[in-house]
């Protein structure tokens, strides 16, 4: 069958089972791989259209009013589809609705072959950035026409169907092998095309380039670059003049090049430091250019000096800027050769020798499994790093690649032929030849906290994003345990009803004297599997139990209590201890059963490198639990360390997480960080409270003699961009009426947003604050004019929320937590930032707790060494949102009266750049916001 019938439906709705109806019906014909014929119609959908739709497709009621029912269509678009492949862009969605108004006006349904281009897309062209039909579009450069007016749609998602069918046809042997016997699972029906392709193979001699194989897997074949040396020595001061300055590198390269002083005062500022062997703090405001201001001195350092520096970021995004902008930057802009590395942790990378033997595996998987190999066989044709953050992974393919990264190895042999092919492997490689690495916050924890270990050796580093390495420190210094990991690892050694973990060593590996039993296995797995559900769900209920006072709520909604053995409730306490010696008596036997068998089975001749691998990660992986278990029950630390748990309140009733870090994470950095290395810089757009570095020295463990400290001013024009606003007139949250403030709040950003057109992104520091505001809003609408999108409740990624926020011309986007930083909308997108409320974290807040009260304790006052910097500096992070450029221009509101009228208030104000402050009533700042605008 080579005729391919793409359509696209325009719907009242999402729902044809709620008597949503076809609006529009947009069909292309293809054959012999080109567009032929087309066909569409508007129809009556005999009620109205809502707004909303009309707003996005532009069809109207008017529009349809004289058009034909579906009815009188029906048997035309039947017609069509006869003896052909059915494509749609989703076909559950516009199939299920097709065949529902067929069957409800009494025609047959279709049973067409279907091919369905999302799941496609997501499977051939694993790296697009998203897989809505506009933005795919784009990516594969196809011209869309008019978006979302179903002949358009159909006609793009011809284009993109013979897209993916060159994509096929380009595909190697061993790959379309695979992805036939995972089709079966698919819901496109590929099986003749991937046939089709299979036979072409046999009869053509096809020279793959750059792609290698082995045991039946292909993938991309990888040349670690070569060391170029001998460079001609300059001075520091002549390198920086051959860039910054006039008729310079970047002049040459920029067309738009402005010098900015701060940027060369900053790559200055960190030379000296290099040179001195001083730790430096820079805070580089906004429009500094920091990144490229760091990494000159950086590679001018590491290659006269040739030794390695080490550039550590928080952020993915930052990594990703770093590598596909800032570093061809500087290659273009320096006269001397640059190695640059990026290297992660190990459960970023893919084990292409665990990967094969799980397509090898008899298990029968569920459809993110299958979606997910089918998935990572194309990217492993395409991608240089093994690095899965490249690709976006269906929901549970995370749970999968877990069993497939390089994390999940164990120990390899360097003689074995996978060692050779390993990303991981070949990034430590990479990494050991660069003169720059590129590494993150947590494998620089990581790598602290294992004697430097898992990095290439370095003396020299530069830590961006450094407000985070704090948290970042905590966390690695500490213990977590959750109910979901604990259970996941177990289901993993039960993976099947067929054959269990214990079942598959006896199956595979028989001796006669065999002392232990399958059911003694599954009666210890089951035994150890009910005692953490008893444990969890105690756990839950105990938390629940507690008065409010000793439990708080995180800003994503789940509850927070702190735990201290002393002053918990002894009977009930005693009796979680109890349980929780329970879980490690029964993982303990689970432990011995492994070790038994791995004991045993070391005998036989044929036990694989790979088999005693996976025993022996189970096996590491049980041990973690019961460490973590003695850490978090029964090992006491006084006031060093902070315990406590978090459940959903609206998730099961065994979804506990329970955390142990230090309250003081100084010493360690001090002497583990510090103190080993001969320069530290640590740099971020918000390191100061009220312009004092003070507060990150005492939190890091800087050691004050050995500190150079500089602030970079921005190059923008803050007084002539931003007008800061704050009401005077907004009813006060601390005295029992927070829905008051609640309703204020809406009422503000819908007056600020018929000023603004939208536009606006509105932070909280309460997720529960934010659920109640977006329903107000939605309450209070009239239409929907807006597009509201929130956090937590529109469905979606934070990059995708902002990418949703900026398609939308008329949208407000609702954020909490991650979006008070590392969120871009420069431009017209973004006109209104709204701070709800000042960002201090709850003093009933666990961790805040604990360290308030070691910091009393060295007689310290809490709210200014702590609660108040803290705040501040999140305050300049959400502040830092609205100005990316210096053409950007808008307001801030703040809803907090606190900035004003507190004592403290100076200290939010004088922290963030000069900008004109208006307190007046909320009536007369929308005025002065009209005139704004």
């Amino acid at each position: 069958m080579n005729r391919y019938v793409v359509i696209d439906l325009e719907t009242t709705g999402h729902s044809p089972t709620k008597d949503d109806r076809i609006i529009e019906v947009g069909i292309v014909i293809l054959k012999k791989d080109k567009i032929v014929d087309q066909y569409s119609t508007l129809l009556n959908p005999h009620k109205k259209i809502p707004p909303f739709i009309s707003n996005l497709t532009g069809i109207s009621n008017e529009d349809v009013k004289d058009a034909p029912s579906f009815f009188e269509k029906a048997e035309e678009i039947i017609e069509l589809f006869k003896e052909s492949y059915l494509i749609a862009h989703n076909v559950p969605f516009d199939l299920g609705f097709l065949n529902t108004q067929l069957a409800i006006n009494g025609f047959q349904q279709l049973k067409n072959p279907v091919l369905d281009t999302v799941e496609l897309s997501r499977i051939l062209f694993p790296q697009a950035p998203s897989y809505k039909l506009g933005q795919l579009a784009e990516y594969l450069g196809i011209y869309h026409d008019e978006p979302h007016r179903a002949l358009s749609d159909a006609y793009v998602t011809g284009k993109v169907f013979l897209k993916l069918k060159e994509k096929l046809w380009a595909l190697p042997g061993e790959t379309i092998e695979h992805l036939i016997r995972l089709e079966k699972k698919l819901k496109s029906d590929l099986y003749p095309l991937l046939l089709e392709r299979q036979k072409q193979l046999m009869y053509e001699e096809i020279v793959q380039k750059n792609i290698a194989t082995y045991q039946g897997l292909a993938f991309k074949h990888i040349e670690v670059p070569q060391v170029e040396h001998g460079v001609e020595h300059v001075s520091f001061g002549d390198f920086l003049d051959s860039i910054y300055e006039e008729n310079g590198a970047l002049q040459n390269k920029l067309s738009s090049y402005e010098k900015r002083d701060g940027q060369r005062e900053m790559s200055e500022v960190i030379f000296d430091a290099f040179q001195l062997q001083k730790h430096a703090l820079i805070e580089a405001e906004t429009g500094t250019g920091k990144s490229l201001a760091y990494l000159l001195p950086a590679v001018y350092e590491a290659v006269y000096s040739e030794r390695k520096i080490v550039i550590s970021t928080f952020t993915t995004q930052l990594q990703s800027q770093l590598l596909e902008e800032e570093i061809p930057l500087v290659r273009d802009i320096v006269n001397f050769p640059i190695q640059v590395a990026l290297l992660k942790g190990k459960s970023h990378y893919l084990s292409l020798e665990k990967f094969n033997h799980e397509l090898a595996s008899p298990y029968e998987d569920n459809y993110d499994v299958v979606l997910t190999k089918a998935m990572l066989l194309i990217w492993i044709t395409e991608t240089e790093t093994g690095d899965i953050e490249e690709i976006q992974l269906p929901t549970s393919g995370f749970h999968f690649f877990k069993k497939v990264s390089t994390e999940s190895e164990g120990y390899i042999d360097p003689s074995s032929p996978w060692f050779s092919r390993s990303f991981y492997q070949k990034a430590r490689k990479k990494a050991q030849l660069a003169s720059i690495v590129i590494t993150n916050h947590a494998l620089l924890c990581t790598d602290i906290f294992n004697e430097y270990k898992l990095l290439p050796s370095y003396d020299k580093i530069i830590v961006d994003e450094a407000h985070h390495l704090e948290e970042t420190a905590s966390r690695h210094y500490g213990k977590k345990l959750d109910y979901i990991s604990m259970q996941y690892i177990l289901n993993q050694l039960g993976t099947t009803e067929e054959t269990k973990f214990l079942g598959k060593f006896i199956e595979k590996y028989p001796y006669k004297q065999h002392h232990l039993s399958l059911e003694k296995w599954n009666a210890t797995l089951s035994d150890a599997k009910y005692e953490i559900d008893e444990l969890f769900r105690t756990l839950f209920q105990y938390v629940m139990a507690q008065n409010s006072k000793n439990k708080s709520l995180s800003d994503v909604g789940r509850i927070q209590y702190r735990f201290e053995d002393e002053n918990e409730i002894p009977d009930k306490w005693k009796a979680i201890r109890e349980m929780a010696s329970r879980v490690s008596f029964y993982l303990k036997d689970l432990i011995h059963i492994l070790t038994s068998i791995e004991r045993d089975l070391l005998k036989e001749e044929t036990f694989e490198k790979f088999d005693h691998d996976e025993l022996k990660g189970n096996i590491d992986q049980l041990k973690s639990f019961i460490d973590r278990i003695a850490e978090l029950f029964f090992n006491h630390h006084g006031e060093k360390y902070v315990k406590w748990m978090e459940i959903e309140t609206h998730g099961a009733k065994n979804a506990v997480y329970l955390y142990s870090e230090p309250t003081d994470i100084a010493d360690f950095l001090t002497n583990d960080f510090f103190t080993k290395k001969k320069s530290v810089i640590l740099t971020s757009a918000t390191l100061t409270m009220k312009q004092s570095f003070s507060f990150i020295q005492n939190r890091l463990g800087l050691p004050s003699d050995l500190v150079l400290t500089t602030k970079i001013k921005s190059p923008f024009s803050y007084k002539d961009q931003v007008k800061l606003m704050i009401p005077n007139d907004f009813p006060s949250i601390k005295y029992g009426k927070p829905d008051d403030f609640i309703y204020a709040t809406c009422e503000a950003i819908m007056s600020l947003a018929e000023i603004t057109n939208g536009r606006m992104l509105v932070l909280f520091t309460s997720y529960d604050m934010l659920r109640k505001s977006y329903y107000l809003l939605k309450e209070i609408m009239e239409s929907d004019k807006y597009m509201v999108i929130a956090q937590g409740i529109s469905s979606g990624s934070r990059a995708r929320l902002k990418k949703n926020f900026q398609t939308f011309e008329q949208a407000i986007l609702l954020g909490t937590s991650s979006f008070w930083e590392g969120v871009d909308i420069p431009g017209e997108d973004l006109s209104c930032l709204m701070i709800i409320r000042l960002p201090f974290q709850p003093p009933d807040h666990p961790i805040y707790e604990a360290k308030s009260e070691h910091l009393k304790n060295e007689g310290k006052n809490p709210f200014m060494e702590l609660a108040l910097p803290n705040a501040v500096i999140r305050f300049k992070q959400g502040f830092g949102r609205l100005i990316r450029s210096a053409s950007d221009r808008g307001i801030v509101f703040v809803c907090d009266s606190r900035m004003i009228t507190a004592k403290y208030g100076s200290y939010f104000r004088d922290s963030i750049p000069e900008v004109p402050i208006i307190n007046d009533s909320t009536q007369k700042l929308m005025e002065q916001a009209k005139e704004w605008f």
